[in-house]
């Protein structure tokens, strides 16, 4: 997993309520185990119609936004079922930073799994940071200090140091067992040593 560094980029903002999972990647496109070509078919149905063929006006196919680094979206975002392919459409799409009132649980610790920042605010903030999108003005994301820079504003976010930790430094889950490797090689060996019946 790429380390995280600061972001900055011209946010797109959506602003349904309750977007779940099968809306940001149908479960038509969940066949597939790689991390890579998720992107296109992100928001699936709410970018192309039932032949295949684009829908005029969705933001995140429109110039500046479908280079937008940074999504912001109405509460509840990511709700419903538990898929993992729908961080990878938004970090394959180019997004690593999703701002919302809220999100589901699952699809918030999945989001820290696969690199994307999930940073919660309140809706005060959402329309200050939505006037960006509509103006096309660049807004900032700092992890290391917490905090969204907009214009002469700032946004300070709460976030778990351990979450915090490993965007940071690009662990995902294999990466953190990784480096216990030492630990668990040398409990192997003592059981190995204790109880040869096992292993």
């Amino acid at each position: 997993m790429d380390k995280f560094k600061n972001v900055k980029s011209i946010p797109a903002y959506i602003s349904l309520m309750n977007i779940d999972t099968d809306k940001i990647i149908p479960k038509q496109f969940l066949k597939t185990i790689k991390r890579s070509g998720l992107g296109k078919s992100l928001f699936y149905e709410m970018r192309f119609d039932e032949k295949g063929k684009p829908i005029s006006g969705f933001i995140l196919d429109n110039d500046p936004y479908n280079k937008s680094k940074i999504l912001i979206t109405g509460k509840n975002f990511g709700c419903g079922s538990s898929r993992e392919h729908a961080p990878w459409a938004l970090l394959d799409f180019g997004i690593r930073v999703i701002i919302s009132e809220s999100f589901a649980d699952i699809f918030y610790n999945n989001c820290f799994k696969n690199g994307i920042l999930p940073i919660v605010a309140n809706q005060n903030i959402i329309n200050e940071l939505s006037e960006y999108s509509s103006r096309k003005e660049n807004i900032e994301v700092r992890l290391t200090e917490q905090e969204i820079l907009y214009g002469n504003k700032s946004f300070k976010f709460e976030l778990d140091p351990f979450k915090k930790k490993c965007l940071l430094e690009g662990l995902d889950d294999i990466a953190l067992s990784l480096n216990k490797a030492e630990s668990i090689k040398s409990f192997e060996n003592k059981m190995t040593q204790d109880k040869p019946w096992i292993l």
